[in-house]
């Protein structure tokens, strides 16, 4: 399996890893278990999710059934917004590693650099955006605690790498004058709507790996009524025409534009043949001409904007 290796730590991640977002509890113990099952190595949660407890039970099923070990599996979790204070820090990413049954994560991500009041764990878990009153309470936690708590949880053995998701150029450069161990990763919305070549160059200049999420672009909000009204990509000409001349699915060629540019993928599936495709695009190259075309599409289009939720958290204002 093709991997990008991280820089402090020599971590080979995969390049392609199944994304746990939206994925369902009743089903996510059987779908992490046939998704390592089909040949997977990495799955990236998250506390958001609410599902970590379920993919837990999935991934020790495959363990048990000998099917893989544990160092094996690449495991990305996040740390939620509400738990940004220090001490809150540790007693998340604690409490996380119970639910999945291990005792660290391969990797481990500020989820997005908004920090809310606490939340209780005990009180509502995960509290995702809302208070217990069910409004939106913006708190004034800085990166620079939140990230002082991520290396003491590195230093600890919680986590094995450490890094940051939904980060711009102008905070990564920040977080770089005072880390005293740098993030690894950069985990943000890309896709050929939002190609965000600048932030790629940058992270490539600073060493910093990058995974990118929503790589079908508006597809994964449909549900969410958050598609903004675009064509979705996978029916586009641009991309249907060169899955045609690649005879491979739209949904490959979308994924395939992001691998060839040395960006992991996270891409989820219920589907056993869609699950199965998506692992296979590490397999074949699209030409200059190709990936010129896909890279043209951009619009600036983000559909993950917390700004969306509360004009208090405009991180890409």
């Amino acid at each position: 399996m093709s991997t990008i290796t991280l820089k402090r730590t020599g971590a080979k991640m995969p390049a392609v890893g199944f994304g746990l977002w939206k994925v369902p509890r009743p089903q996510c113990a059987d779908t992490v278990y046939n998704a390592l099952k089909a040949g997977y190595r990495l799955l990236d949660g998250a506390g958001d999710y609410g599902n970590e407890k379920e993919a837990g039970e999935g991934l020790a099923r495959a363990i048990k059934d000998g099917i893989v070990t544990r160092e094996e599996v690449f495991i990305t979790s996040k740390l939620w917004n509400t738990y940004h204070k220090k001490e809150r820090a540790h007693e998340l990413v604690k409490y996380q590693l119970k639910l999945w049954g291990i005792e660290y994560f391969d990797l481990y991500l500020i989820h997005f650099p908004i920090s809310l009041e606490d939340v209780d764990i005990d009180a509502k878990y995960p509290p995702e955006w809302w208070g217990l009153d069910g409004k939106v309470h913006p708190t004034k936690v800085p990166i620079r605690e939140t990230w002082e708590a991520m290396e003491e949880i590195c230093e600890l053995g919680l986590a094995k790498n450490i890094g940051v998701s939904n980060f711009q150029g102008s905070l990564l450069i920040d977080v770089l004058r005072y880390a005293r161990i740098e993030p690894q990763v950069n985990q943000v919305e890309l896709h050929p709507y939002l190609a965000q070549k600048k932030l790629v160059a940058l992270c490539k200049e600073l060493g910093i790996a990058m995974t990118a999420y929503s790589s079908l672009g508006p597809q994964s909000y449909l549900e969410l009524g958050a598609h903004h009204g675009v064509p979705g990509l996978l029916a586009h000409d641009v991309v249907t025409s060169i899955a045609k001349a690649t005879e491979k699915s739209p949904a490959q060629v979308l994924l395939r534009w992001t691998v060839q540019q040395g960006i992991a993928v996270i891409p989820k599936s219920n589907n056993h043949d869609r699950l199965l495709s998506n692992l296979q695009i590490t397999s074949f190259e699209l030409t200059p001409e190709q990936m010129a075309q896909l890279d043209e599409l951009d619009i600036n289009l983000r559909l993950n904007d917390p700004q969306d939720i509360h004009p208090g958290l405009g991180i890409f204002a």
